[in-house]
């Protein structure tokens, strides 16, 4: 799409979620290993309100969710848990704010988008939000203005990076298909319509006025043409689980400026190949499709793929230094 902010060439960056439960350790490594595109880390391991879900529902404005035996839900007021996840993020943005004092440049930070968020919080009748067209709309209204105040609070920190917004969708698939089970967990809640999912996003993509927005989701058959058509300049997705049936959908998204970001490098435990060795399934993608083995560099961001939360502390801090060294292979040799 012509309106959709650029996104300028970044050879690695992080997901979001590292181990442990050090905010100051966090920040070192991700701004440490990735000079040219440092994130905001998130670490869930400190437990409910750190998570994904809980660290999202703390940035919510006028809504707010606490915690159940089954999950987040949605309450009156701000209670323990709410203050517990909003203590947490302006614990990690303190240790970001030290580690990036003059930085100029661009700076990652996430939250988990629309969908998946109604797909996980609770209405009080114990059902998902996507239960209920209306408070869909409310969540991501929400959604939207808690987002534009986190970025405003980040720039003030950091008044020389250019941000990109991370939005977190892993349900994305699963809300298109009516794959989202019900409290019962005997039914599934119905697709949602397709456009319905793509204006909501749109929406909320718009909240980063003039800055590029990023959809990370590591299922299986990521909708790339949606959410292109939503506006990101780019879509974060695990390499391993795309299949031929993706190629045309990628191809279409390189030559229309979307910046990939591929998660190539295990994201626990796992023995590192050689750098090279890392990216090779790039390098052959761009032959299938016939791609311009020179626009490597400028249409691939290297990730590694979900689940580093779980790995151990020393191997998180390898697969970023592996993130860099296969991410420099790819521009020193994009053949």
């Amino acid at each position: 799409m012509n309106d959709t902010p650029h996104l300028p060439p970044a050879l690695a960056t992080g997901i979001g979620s590292l181990p442990g439960t050090d905010a100051r350790e966090a920040a070192k490594a991700a701004t440490g290993s990735f000079e040219d595109f440092p994130h905001l880390p998130e670490l869930p391991a400190r437990g409910p309100g750190a998570d994904m879900i809980g660290r999202t529902a703390g940035l919510l404005v006028e809504l707010y969710a606490r915690v159940e035996p089954s999950g987040w839900r949605i309450g009156d007021r701000p209670g323990r848990d709410t203050r517990r996840a909003r203590s947490w993020l302006g614990e990690d943005l303190d240790a970001l704010e030290e580690f990036t004092q003059g930085y100029e440049g661009l700076l990652k930070v996430q939250a988990v988008g629309p969908w998946t968020l109604a797909a996980a919080l609770e209405l009080k009748n114990g059902e998902a939000a996507l239960s209920d067209p209306g408070a869909c709309r409310d969540l991501a209204a929400s959604l939207a203005e808690g987002l534009r105040q986190h970025l405003e609070e980040v720039r003030r920190r950091v008044p020389g990076a250019r941000l990109v917004l991370q939005l977190d969708e892993p349900s994305l698939t699963a809300v298109l298909r009516g794959q989202v089970r019900t409290a019962s967990g005997y039914r599934t809640h119905r697709a949602v319509d397709r456009q319905t999912v793509e204006a909501t996003l749109r929406d909320v993509v718009g909240v980063h006025d003039g800055g590029p927005v990023v959809v990370h989701s590591c299922a299986p058959d990521v909708p790339f043409a949606l959410l292109r058509r939503a506006g990101v300049a780019g879509i974060s997705f695990d390499f391993s689980l795309l299949t031929e049936r993706d190629d045309e959908v990628i191809g279409e998204a390189v030559e229309g400026g979307t910046r990939l970001f591929a998660g190539v490098v295990p994201g626990t435990d796992a023995p590192l190949s050689d750098p090279a060795g890392s990216v090779m399934g790039v390098r052959t993608l761009w032959r299938r499709l016939g791609l311009r083995p020179g626009l490597l560099p400028e249409a691939v961001t290297v990730t590694p793929g979900c689940g580093l939360a779980g790995a151990s502390p020393g191997y998180a801090r390898s697969a970023y230094a592996h993130c860099v060294r296969a991410a420099r292979s790819l521009a020193d040799n994009p053949e």
